[in-house]
């Protein structure tokens, strides 16, 4: 997804994001974006689309700490975006660059996402993974060792605040 008109958000995932954010954690966006490495749309499609979820999320209380993507794709991407990348998940480059900026403790951090990719970058870093149902989640539940299954965000926030 890049265009801002298509943007909508996943029931109480901004009430989740907020919780998190009143009780001190970094909520940090990771994300593989295949569709600038196919020449779809650019980085700066991207990063507006970044603005704008910041500015929707900020009009409710809520904010992300950071956002990192990865524009590379091994077999499908056009130009210089034709790249095997250590930033593209599975690969952690990226969780590698937020722990070292932010000073974060791997061992009291957790990853949620919804796609094998997540859960196997998260489960090389060592974080307690969380699968979630919506988005691609479903989909991806044979095929990858999470540590919990949730239902959605607001679910697994619900879970991590029990740590």
């Amino acid at each position: 997804m890049h265009k801002i008109e298509d943007l909508v958000f996943i029931p109480k995932s901004i009430e989740a994001i907020r919780k998190l954010n009143e009780n001190g954690f970094k909520v940090i966006i990771v994300t593989n974006q295949a569709g600038v490495a196919r020449g779809y749309y650019s980085e700066k499609d991207v990063e507006k689309l970044h603005e704008h979820i910041q500015e929707i999320l900020k009009e409710n209380g809520a904010f992300v700490d950071a956002f990192y993507f990865s524009p590379f794709h091994p077999t499908a991407g056009i130009g210089k975006y034709l790249a095997e990348s250590p930033c593209r998940k599975p690969g952690t480059l990226m969780f590698e660059q937020a722990i070292e900026k932010f000073g974060i403790s791997v061992q009291d951090s957790f990853l949620v996402g919804d796609s094998k990719s997540d859960i196997e970058a998260g489960n090389k870093m060592g974080l307690t993974t969380f699968l979630v149902e919506t988005g691609y989640g479903k989909k991806h539940l044979p095929n990858c060792n999470p540590d919990f299954i949730e239902k959605d965000l607001w679910s697994a926030v619900n879970k991590i605040m029990e740590f």
